[in-house]
């Protein structure tokens, strides 16, 4: 029997356009344009979320930075290389892009395969965390590999499971700055880009 697996791969965000949107690159006669959306959780935290929209799709909803918008799409990736080595590469892809008088939201449904064994920590205060990495398939046999965190008790029943293992998931997608140390020393900064499960189920199938 040919295994089964779902394709899910939803994101609704909805906060404030806070960059012009700039040319990002053109597809099959299509031109892409990127830009910064603010997005801010209850805490008051403002996640800056990078966002890839279909040049024409933006004219026509006319908006411009400091407006609220939503945006429903999916989150994509890929490995950029530059001197500093390869890292990985995550935007929201939007299908649909309006203007909004809604309250900020941050909503991502995804399903997909762990690439490899999850990692269990926990932070200095005892809080129980895992990291994971998950490949969500896309048409045309390609996947989109996206840092997932899990919390509490849901990260101890995903950090039971292996490489390979199905996962629906539901969360939000956040930012987190970093510095990367260079080989000479001096240190870069970097946004990584993750999902934070709300809740996490593992999939199995009779």
């Amino acid at each position: 029997m040919e295994e089964q697996q779902t394709t899910n791969n939803h994101i609704l965000l909805c906060g404030e356009m806070d960059s012009m949107p700039a040319f990002s690159h053109e597809n099959h006669g299509r031109r892409f344009c990127r830009f910064m959306l603010t997005v801010r959780r209850l805490s008051g935290t403002a996640d800056r979320i990078p966002v890839l929209a279909d040049w024409d799709q933006l004219e026509e909803a006319d908006v411009c930075p400091g407006e609220r918008i939503a945006v429903e799409g999916q989150i994509r990736s890929y490995n950029q290389k530059s001197e500093d080595g390869r890292h990985l590469i995550v935007s929201v892809y939007a299908s649909v892009l309006e203007s909004s008088a809604e309250a900020h939201d941050n909503q991502v449904s995804l399903t997909g395969r762990l690439c490899r064994d999850p990692i269990f920590r926990c932070t200095p205060l005892g809080r129980e965390i895992c990291d994971a990495m998950l490949a969500v398939s896309r048409p045309y046999r390609r996947s989109d590999y996206i840092p997932c965190i899990f919390w509490g008790r849901t990260a101890r029943e995903i950090a039971r499971l292996s490489a390979g293992a199905e996962v629906a998931l539901t969360g939000r997608l956040q930012s987190r700055d970093y510095n990367k140390r260079l080989e000479d020393g001096s240190l870069l900064q970097r946004t990584a880009y993750e999902v934070s499960a709300i809740s996490a189920e593992p999939l199995v199938y009779d």
